[in-house]
């Protein structure tokens, strides 16, 4: 998805240590993963919830 190396993730967590601190880091981090993983289960159920049912038409006809 995206080319990130080595260089930029050295990059990412520089910027992220003057920001936040040595500290904070790892708690910024855990809600960031825990950001993503909720999002990650909410598309996941949605798209459970958009597939179509299966009618069985036989099993109308007779109610």
């Amino acid at each position: 998805m995206f080319d990130v190396g080595v260089p930029e993730l050295l990059l990412i967590l520089v910027i992220g240590l003057v920001f936040f601190g040595p500290g904070k880091l790892p708690e910024v981090g855990r809600a960031i993963g825990k950001s993503i993983r909720e999002f990650k289960s909410a598309t996941e159920e949605e798209d459970k919830n958009d597939k179509p049912k299966v009618i069985d038409v036989k099993e109308e006809q007779k109610k």
